[in-house]
Parts: structure tokens; C-alpha cells; sequence
């Protein structure tokens, strides 16, 4: 199923992806989920490769949530295909596996470089998932979201304010647009 067309909301900040140059991060957003709203079951639980890949690893698969904020990955829907990977110009997301090799669940409070691949083949196996560790650099195009298999990505600027208010440096605009004029 594709991610909600209403994310973020009803879902809450469960970890903080950061970047290494100290000023960029972004959100995950939990909880994650097992099945999908129609009760189907969420693409990465119900494909095989996936579910094989975790055994092969000797880790358990547990709900991830959707990281990212104005560059939204559910990472319970992400198959690893690296469609999204292969067909951003300006390379927001990387495997993260392939920076830091380590399970999906302690990625979500990670902080990165971003050297992980870029690359559509470059992932470490079916457990890696594709982060947006560079969405500071997105440029809008949906080239992500239009070649997505199971439709796991949602690209929407206007989540510019959900992601403000989870770190608290939310600043409501006035007409005039300076934050501090009054109307």
C-alpha cells in the first residue's frame, strides 16, 4: 500500500536520523506496522526475499516506522529495490547498511555521513533500506516517488512544519511572513 497520503499525522517522532555535519537530521516516525490498513500485510513482512534475507542475518524483523520527513520512506514497505536510489539526480539516499552495517533498529538513532552507496545494486542485502540521510539536498522532482515498486516514498515540502514542531523550532508566520510582525 502506498504510504498514507496524510503522514505524518497520527504518528509521532520515535528516532532521530542525523547527519555528521551537525546541523541535519531528520525524524523517524512510529509506530511502525506489521500489516498495512486493510490488513494486508506490510509489503517488506509479506515479501519473501525480505523475510529470508532478516533469517539469513539471524535478525528479527521489527516494525521500523517511516523515515524521513519531507522525504518519507516507510521503511515497513521498503523491499529494497533501490528504484528511489538509482533515480535521484541529486543522490538524497543512500543504503544506509552500506555506511554502517548494523540492525534496521538501532539505524533509527544512528548518525551518518552519507558515504553510504548511492548506487541501485550497491546494498549490503534485502535487510538495508533506502534513507533519505541527504534530504536537506532534495530538489522536489518525485523522480523517487514515481518509480517506487510499493509506493513507500512521499515527497511533500509542506511537512517542513510537522518536522519543525517535532523539534520544537517551529515559528508560525505572519502575513507579512516575518514571524515576529504583528497583523
Amino acid at each position: 500500500m502506498p504510504i498514507a497520503e496524510n503522514f505524518p499525522e497520527g504518528l509521532k517522532p520515535t528516532g532521530k536520523i542525523s547527519h555528521s555535519d551537525g546541523e541535519n537530521f531528520h525524524w523517524v516516525w512510529g509506530p511502525g506496522k506489521t500489516k498495512n490498513t486493510d490488513g494486508s500485510q506490510a509489503e517488506a513482512f509479506a515479501d519473501a526475499d525480505v523475510v529470508a534475507a532478516y533469517a539469513a542475518r539471524g535478525e528479527k524483523q521489527v516494525p521500523l516506522g517511516v523515515s524521513g520527513t519531507m522525504v518519507a520512506v516507510d521503511w515497513d514497505s521498503c523491499v529494497a529495490d533501490g528504484a528511489c536510489i538509482e533515480a535521484c539526480p541529486v543522490q538524497v539516499f543512500q543504503w544506509y547498511r552500506t555506511e554502517k552495517d548494523i540492525p534496521n533498529s538501532e539505524a533509527i538513532n544512528a548518525t551518518f555521513d552519507g558515504t553510504g552507496s548511492s548506487e541501485k545494486e550497491g546494498r549490503k542485502d534485502l535487510t538495508d533500506k533506502a534513507d533519505s540521510i541527504r534530504e536537506h539536498d532534495c530538489i522536489w522532482c518525485m523522480a523517487c516517488v514515481s518509480v517506487c515498486p510499493p509506493q513507500a516514498i512521499k515527497v511533500d515540502q509542506s511537512n517542513l512544519e510537522a518536522h519543525e514542531k517535532a523539534a520544537g523550532t517551529f515559528v508560525k508566520m505572519t502575513g507579512s511572513g516575518n514571524p515576529h510582525a504583528h497583523d
